[in-house]
């Protein structure tokens, strides 16, 4: 069998465009951090009515304060 031997650049095709990969990449991170500031929120806001007597309005002022304070921390 034959093998076959590239003596060029390894990399065939377009240039990258790494400025637009960087921003879809921050993009991603903020995203996630953001996704799983709400997520956890959301947990401790159902835990906080489902297993206490403060009823809906108390859990949803609990996951706003804790949204809102996750995004201001992690700014």
């Amino acid at each position: 069998m034959a093998e076959e031997h590239h003596s060029g650049a390894l990399e065939m095709g377009a240039e990258m465009d790494y400025a637009e990969h960087e921003k879809t990449y921050n993009f991603f991170l903020d995203f996630t951090k953001y996704v799983s500031i709400m997520v956890v929120a959301l947990l401790i806001a159902m835990a906080f009515g489902f297993f206490t007597t403060a009823g809906f309005i108390s859990s949803f002022i609990l996951f706003l304060l804790i949204c809102g304070l996750g995004a201001f921390f992690l700014r």
